[in-house]
């Protein structure tokens, strides 16, 4: 009969248990699951350290946009044996901004993560996992940003940012997501952006932050201690997985020592007065300029950006709420609406890759070693489909100019997954799987 293992600690006369504990105090690490106790699966973090120069963007709307715009015409896109690479193509009404990047861009077609739910399956966008499903995967829902930041901790100051709207349809975008099952909660306008990136830290600020340092690394005291007592009841084989545990535990450790350095070092010199947040679509292109300044200063290697439920339509003139205009119903007029307010998403996506492509660090062009994604987990919110995502990925060493079409109906169509197991690859970290992945995506050689 398997035995129910729980680690418990007691902290100020109370007892928790050793995960809800870990997780309040900020350490991303559990003890496996070991068979001889309970369960033959093992949990253990990839703590590959990777070097250089590579970067990382992610972006992501709630609610899709309107395939008739967003895609070339289907006359266009003849699709045989289930995959079409094609350079000679017009974009859609929506995409016509993407030929002033087309150089730099690439069109993805076809490809999702085959999840169900409409509104409750966007989250999965960066995972390829719900969160419901989380369970039965190695890795849980970790979304690729915080994958891809966990191979760079401490070489930053900070590990990633995750900046955008909390507010949506049941809960927005929910872009990031932790290996724990955590939300990455984001940075909610260019104020605070601005005041994490060049704002010093106040001197009891900095104090706390050694603090909870210090705290971190007394929890991992106290769990390898209770790890090595549990060591009497284990096999051999599940003692070595508890030496892979007890590795990544260094690991982590090493990772709070790198992070701690960064206490006392002063940030950059603002590029721009302090803003003052005004709305979502006034400030788009703000919060994009702050990305690219956090990737040349060096303040993160990995971004994301939520564009979710306070991406208000009258702010660009528009009638009717951006939910609404989703569920145009067909009527030619709420479509006309959506295109407008879609097109300017793409326009300031398109601004944001063409700053990085001018914009230098000491490596050469930003945009020479920043991968970025721009789509959403939703492939049709008029009709709640997760199915054919629209995909943009811009940047990096990736062979671009073209569309890669996949046919949706084919028994052998690859996962989205798989892009992001050769974002990772390009990233620098030596990913073979990601979430449902079966390889890397072809077509971007």
């Amino acid at each position: 009969m398997p035995i129910n293992f729980t680690v418990f600690v007691q902290v100020n006369g109370f007892v928790m248990n050793r995960r809800l504990f870990l997780r309040q105090a900020g350490v991303a690490i559990g003890l496996p699951f070991l068979p001889s106790l309970t369960s033959s699966k093992i949990a253990v973090g990839s703590q590959q350290v990777v070097t250089g120069s590579k970067k990382m963007v992610c972006i992501g709307n709630m609610l899709g946009f309107h395939p008739a715009a967003f895609w070339p015409s289907a006359k266009q896109v003849g699709v045989e044996g289930g995959f079409t690479s094609l350079e000679g193509f017009e974009y859609g009404t929506t995409t016509q901004p993407l030929n002033e990047i087309r150089e730099q861009s690439t069109l993805i077609q076809g490809l999702d993560h085959d999840t169900k739910g409409g509104h409750f399956g966007i989250h999965s966008f960066l995972s390829g996992v719900k969160q419901n499903e989380a369970s039965s995967m190695i890795h849980g829902n970790v979304t690729i940003d915080q994958f891809a930041a966990e191979h760079v901790v401490g070489q930053t100051r900070f590990p990633s940012l995750t900046i955008g709207s909390l507010e949506g349809i049941h809960g927005g975008c929910q872009l990031s997501w932790t290996r724990t099952g955590t939300r990455v909660p984001p940075i909610p306008g260019p104020e605070q952006l601005f005041k994490k990136l060049f704002v010093d830290a106040t001197e009891q600020d900095k104090d706390s932050a050694a603090d909870r340092f210090a705290l971190q690394n007394s929890i991992l005291d106290v769990v390898q201690e209770q790890a090595h007592d549990l060591q009497r009841s284990l096999n051999q084989r599940d003692k070595n997985k508890l030496d892979e545990y007890f590795t990544s535990v260094r690991d982590v450790e090493k990772g709070i020592a790198r992070r701690r350095r960064w206490i006392d070092v002063p940030k950059p010199e603002a590029m721009i007065k302090q803003p003052q947040n005004r709305n979502m679509v006034e400030d788009l292109p703000l919060l994009y300029d702050l990305i690219v300044m956090a990737l040349q200063t060096n303040a993160t290697k990995v971004a994301t950006l939520e564009i979710g439920g306070d991406f208000n339509p009258a702010d660009l003139g528009i009638r009717g709420g951006y939910h609404s205009l989703s569920h145009h119903g067909q009527l030619q007029e709420r479509i006309d609406a959506l295109i407008t307010l879609e097109t300017y998403q793409i326009e300031q996506f398109v601004r944001f890759v063409k700053k990085l492509a001018v914009t230098l660090d000491d490596t050469g062009p930003l945009l020479d070693t920043t991968t970025v994604l721009f789509g959403s987990g939703m492939g049709d919110a008029n009709s709640h489909t997760n199915r054919n995502l629209p995909i943009v990925l811009a940047g990096g060493s990736f062979a671009h100019r073209k569309l890669l079409a996949f046919d949706t109906s084919h028994p052998h169509r690859p996962p989205l997954a798989n892009l992001f197991v050769s974002m990772l690859q390009e990233f620098g970290v030596e990913a073979e799987s990601f979430a449902k992945s079966t390889g890397t995506l072809r077509g971007l050689v």
